[in-house]
C-alpha cells in the first residue's frame, strides 16, 4: 500500500462531472527512495501536485471552449491532469507533463476513472532539455509562477517546445509574479493579452484569477 492518502474530488466542466482521486491534504508525503528529494521536491512541496487547485479549475474551463483544431498541445506542470483530462475528452493531441515521480500514476488513475483514454505524458524538468519531446503550437500551464525564478525556467522550457508560431495560456491566481513571466515572453517575440477570471463561485470583482494568453505568429487567439 502506497504511504500516502487520498480522496475523491467532483468537478463540473462543460455538461461533464469529473471525478478526480487527489491527496487527502498537504501534509501528505511519501519519497521512500528520495527520488522526490533528488528531483528538488521538499517534503513541504510534496503534496503540492496532489491537490484540486482554484488555478487550475480555471484552466480547465478554459480549455472546454478553447480553439484546438490542428493543434498539438503541452501541459506543464500537470499535477492530477484536470485541464488535461478536459482536452483529451475533446479529442485534442495533447501531452501531460510534470516533474513529481507520483504525477503519472495520478493522471493515469484519472483518466481512467473518468473512462477516458490513457494520455500521453513525459516527466519533464523545466532546467533539463528534452529534444525528444518536440514543439508544440499551444502550450498550457496553471498556478505555476509561484517563485519569481520559474518565470525564466518557463521561458526556457517555451524557447525549446514551442513553434515560431503558437501560443500560450497561463492560468494565474495572482500570486505577484505574472510580470516576471510577461517580461519574458515578450523578449521571445509574444504579445499578452490578460483577462481577469472569478476563481470561485460567488467571487466579486475586481477578480484575483488571470488568463494570461500568450501569441507569436498567429492570428488574435481565443482565451
Amino acid at each position: 500500500m502506497p504511504g500516502y492518502e487520498t480522496r475523491q474530488e467532483h468537478v463540473a466542466i462543460g455538461g461533464h462531472d469529473y471525478r478526480l482521486r487527489v491527496l487527502a491534504d498537504r501534509q501528505q508525503f511519501w519519497d521512500p527512495d528520495g527520488h522526490g528529494e533528488r528531483l528538488g521536491i521538499s517534503s513541504a512541496q510534496w503534496a503540492l501536485f496532489g491537490q484540486l487547485w482554484p488555478a487550475g479549475q480555471l484552466l480547465a474551463r478554459a480549455m472546454q471552449d478553447f480553439d484546438i483544431r490542428g493543434k498539438r498541445i503541452l501541459e506543464l506542470g500537470c499535477g492530477i491532469g484536470l485541464a488535461s483530462l478536459v482536452l483529451q475528452r475533446r479529442g485534442a493531441d495533447v501531452v501531460a507533463s510534470d516533474m513529481h515521480p507520483l504525477a503519472e500514476v495520478f493522471l493515469a488513475y484519472n483518466a481512467a476513472l473518468n473512462e477516458l483514454p490513457a494520455l500521453h505524458y513525459r516527466h519533464l524538468q523545466w532546467d533539463a532539455p528534452l529534444p525528444e519531446l518536440g514543439r508544440f503550437d499551444l502550450i498550457i500551464a496553471s498556478d505555476v509562477l509561484y517563485e519569481t525564478a520559474h518565470a525564466p525556467l518557463l521561458g526556457g522550457v517555451i524557447d525549446r517546445h514551442a513553434h515560431a508560431a503558437a501560443e500560450v495560456l497561463v492560468a494565474d491566481p495572482g500570486r505577484g509574479n505574472s510580470a516576471h513571466l510577461n517580461r519574458q515572453l515578450a523578449a521571445r517575440g509574444f504579445a499578452l493579452e490578460e483577462r481577469r477570471c472569478a476563481l470561485q463561485p460567488g467571487e466579486a470583482p475586481p477578480y484575483r484569477g488571470r488568463l494570461l494568453h500568450y501569441t507569436r505568429g498567429v492570428p488574435g487567439g481565443q482565451a
